[in-house]
């Protein structure tokens, strides 16, 4: 039998909204969302919160070519960018993709008016890697440059956001955060996106107790997670995107009953591991 090609999924940073570093979520971690998904060895990464830092200090030293995939460019998605040291590097390479973007609004533009004096005082033009700006339509399917698919969908989020599907080497891993679902109606775009995949990511801002103070923010429950995994025959679920308000005490208690719910399933930690 044929030795499957390494596939792994690294969580640098699981928060949402904003980071929110202290003893209370120190086992969890504080750092807004940052994966490294390693497809052999293809690097994709999926959005730059404050946790890419930590990243960009694990990759020093080495030669970066890697596509970066933005779920949506609301701040606490992108504001871990300036402080990515690989963009500084001249010899690595990077492609820089977000789907929910419309018109005149392009990826290049939102980045650079993030990176304005006064809110910051050096714009996009100081990173000397290698940059391209890909602007797509959620719904496309992306090819890396050594042929990884990615497929995408349209996410239910203020000012839109992207899901991501990597398939690589007979196995999937979903990427489904920043999305606010619809009590009682399963989403079908999240649905078909996951349908039978290995592992998926899934927004679990709230849980289903608190989400009725929240509706209208965009964001969905561990709860919502469950019953879309058990619709689409998906295998295993990751609590991901934590509210700040969240501590380790309490995820703890999610843990435990996600164990009980869909058996292998985790709550997402900084410095977690996984293979789907």
């Amino acid at each position: 039998m044929r030795e499957k090609s390494p596939f792994t999924v690294r969580f640098w940073g699981v928060r949402g909204s904003i980071a929110c570093p202290g003893p209370r979520t120190a086992r969890y971690g504080g750092n807004t969302s940052s994966l490294e998904v390693r497809c052999g060895d293809e690097l994709l990464l999926f959005d730059a919160g404050t946790g890419i830092r930590y990243l960009g200090r694990a990759l020093e030293g080495t030669r970066v070519d890697a596509d970066l995939y933005f779920t949506h460019t609301h701040f606490d998605h992108v504001c871990g960018l300036p402080f990515f040291r690989p963009l500084f590097e001249p010899q690595n390479r990077f492609r820089l993709w977000a789907g929910h973007l419309r018109g005149a609004m392009t990826l290049k533009r939102v980045l650079a008016e993030f990176m304005v004096s006064p809110l910051f005082p050096v714009p996009p033009e100081v990173f000397r890697s290698n940059l391209e700006y890909r602007d797509f339509t959620a719904g496309e399917t992306l090819a890396t440059p050594k042929g990884v698919h990615v497929r995408t969908s349209v996410l239910n989020h203020p000012d839109g956001a992207t899901g991501y599907r990597v398939d690589y080497d007979g196995r999937s891993l979903c990427v489904i955060y920043d999305t606010e679902h619809v009590p009682g109606s399963l989403d079908r775009n999240v649905l078909a996106l996951i349908n039978g995949a290995d592992l998926v990511i899934y927004d679990a801002m709230y849980t289903d107790d608190e989400y009725r103070r929240y509706v209208g923010w965009g964001h969905s429950t561990w709860q919502e997670g469950i019953r879309l995994c058990r619709e689409a025959g998906a295998k295993r679920m990751v609590v991901f995107h934590h509210d700040p308000d969240h501590d380790d005490e309490m995820l703890d208690g999610i843990a435990r009953e996600l164990e009980r719910a869909l058996p292998g399933s985790v709550v997402a930690r900084e410095g977690l591991v996984l293979e789907p």
